[in-house]
């Protein structure tokens, strides 16, 4: 019998950044050491285990004697590089159904590809991820694992997630930063129409939990530049009903709302030093995701 083909872990897709590996990595260690202030700096950083030296390794970790004894160059692990966890939710709620182009991705499609491929380098840098899902209540949740095996359980429950309307998501977060019984990181993919207030009390209740927080904040392109011109009907998704306007009309007062809802967003992730990501479904997942690690790679180097 032929094997399923999963979905979110496209081959095609992996390989193309599966050259980000070393970046991943960076990325990790700089956010570990304080690429921002993590409250959980400093814990379990005690000698656990060595691991050969690749490519992109910081030097300074270098084993000096087992270099002597050995002639290779091995590199010092601390329990806190070994017990690294990532759970990565996606929200699942119908406004995440939105797609401007049939060609493209709607949100949702978008944000479960994000989660699978950065759920895939995380796991093959040898860290653990688990995914859930997130509408009014958390579903399909796959506990974190370090086995590649693992991939296979996300992928599955990320082509059974149903959409819904979705109600109470700061609670959800809420409840998370509760379940979530060691330190590591939270990636939240969602395009937060919901009470904003809310949410960013639940992103913050992660943060004081110790937890290193990146929130990619998915929108259509439709949807972050109002391209729209003649007469349209807007349908809510969920449960706000009908509006049959011009665009045109309305375009620059949207935009301005637009712009204030992002800047309020950022101004929350700033105060309480979660990463903000503002992704456009246009452009490329792995583009996405490359464009990321790497101005993540960056900063952590500069400091």
């Amino acid at each position: 019998m032929a094997q399923h083909k999963k979905k979110y872990l496209d081959p095609e897709k992996l390989k193309q950044i599966g050259s980000l590996e070393i970046a991943a990595r960076q990325v990790v260690e700089g956010l570990r050491i304080g690429s921002h202030k993590s409250p959980a700096r400093g814990i379990s950083s005690e000698f656990s285990a060595y691991r050969q030296y690749v490519a992109g390794d910081e030097t300074k970790h270098i084993d000096w004697k087992a270099y002597a004894r050995f002639n290779r160059y091995y590199i010092k692990q601390f329990d806190a590089e070994t017990n690294f966890i990532a759970n990565l939710l996606v929200d699942g709620s119908k406004s995440m159904t939105y797609g401007s182009n049939p060609k493209n991705l709607t949100k949702l499609e978008y944000a479960k590809f994000m989660a699978a491929s950065l759920a895939y380098l995380t796991i093959n840098q040898g860290d653990s991820a688990g995914v859930g899902m997130f509408d009014g209540e958390l579903s399909n949740y796959v506990n974190p694992k370090s086995s590649m095996s693992v991939l296979n359980d996300i992928s599955d429950q990320l082509e059974q997630l149903e959409p819904r309307p979705r109600t109470n998501v700061g609670g959800i977060l809420h409840d998370f930063a509760h379940r979530m019984s060691k330190r590591g990181f939270v990636m939240l993919f969602s395009d937060l129409f919901d009470n904003t207030e809310e949410f960013m009390n639940g992103l913050s209740h992660l943060r004081y939990g110790g937890h290193n927080v990146i929130l990619f904040h998915i929108l259509d392109d439709y949807e972050l530049n109002f391209p729209l011109n003649g007469m349209w009907k807007f349908l809510g998704l969920e449960g706000e009903g009908e509006l049959v306007t011009q665009p045109a009309r309305v375009r620059e007062n949207y935009l301005k709302e637009l712009e204030s809802f992002v800047n309020d967003i950022k101004s929350s992730c700033a105060k309480n030093e979660v990463d903000y990501v503002l992704v456009n479904t246009n452009d490329p997942v792995e583009k996405t995701i490359s464009d990321y690690l790497l101005r993540r790679t960056a900063m952590a180097k500069s400091r």
